[in-house]
């Protein structure tokens, strides 16, 4: 059965694009077909990322009933599927952010997954992106204005009578000064989904256009996608050890 995924934070800036990005592109490579979506309407950047920010058709367009959801889908070179939205200001007039659930609806039909990249934060574009989800996923830093912005978000979504999946923590340095993820965990009263650490390799892959799990397939936060991935897949995960790791049998 198709299931929609809503990956949302308190705040921006915290790797959620990133994250609907990458997990997008892991569960398709596990072979499942999967559309990631701009949900993000007001600062949309999945086609940023992806290389596609001006399209014929956007999100924007079927949420104003000038097009069908399947002519907004596009596929990556890599074969991930997306749908932008539009970066002109123009476009977010007379939207009803509430058509995400139809629209979501008619995506399932051809996809095992569908990813919204929410808006982040509480706003009406969010909350829309919460009544279309069957699961939600939480992102957050290990740093209390982050985890405090995430435990709101929590909060009104539960009040929805919306299922939150779980937390994945980003930009994890180990450092004193950042939260322990037990902390993080019991603040949230939810289960840690994985644990992406800081990467270098993740603004390389923005600049590549592409998914960090196609760029850079063997950095850790890639590695940590996948388990993630794998983890809603209901599949076991080990990923392969590159030569170096093998000749000093890391």
């Amino acid at each position: 059965m198709a299931k929609l995924i809503t990956v949302t934070s308190g705040k921006g800036g915290v790797g959620k694009t990133t994250t609907a990005i990458n997990l997008g592109a892991a569960l398709n490579s596990f072979g499942k077909e999967v559309v990631i979506v701009d949900a993000n309407l007001t600062t949309p950047n999945i086609g940023l990322h992806l290389g596609a920010p001006i399209v014929p058709v956007s999100l924007n367009h079927v949420l104003s009933g000038k097009a069908r959801a399947y002519d907004a889908i596009y596929e990556h070179e890599s074969g991930t599927k997306i749908v932008p939205s539009s970066l002109s200001v123009k476009d977010l007039k007379r939207i009803n952010h509430y058509r995400l659930k139809d629209v979501g609806k008619k995506l399932k039909k051809v996809a095992d997954y569908v990813i919204y990249d929410s808006a982040a934060g509480l706003g009406s574009e969010a909350l829309a992106s919460f009544v279309a989800a069957d699961e939600i996923i939480i992102v957050t830093n290990p740093e209390i204005p982050a985890v405090t912005d995430a435990l709101k978000t929590c909060k009104v979504i539960e009040e929805m009578g919306k299922f939150v999946k779980g937390v994945i923590v980003t930009r994890v340095k180990n450092t004193k000064v950042q939260m322990p993820l037990s902390n993080i965990s019991d603040m949230l009263e939810l289960p840690i989904l994985g644990v992406i650490p800081e990467d270098e390799k993740v603004p390389l892959s923005v600049v590549m256009k592409d998914a960090l799990v196609h760029t850079h397939p063997r950095s850790k936060a890639a590695k940590a996608y996948m388990k993630i991935a794998a983890k809603i897949v209901g599949i076991p995960y080990k990923s392969k050890a590159s030569f170096i790791e093998k000749l000093f049998g890391l």
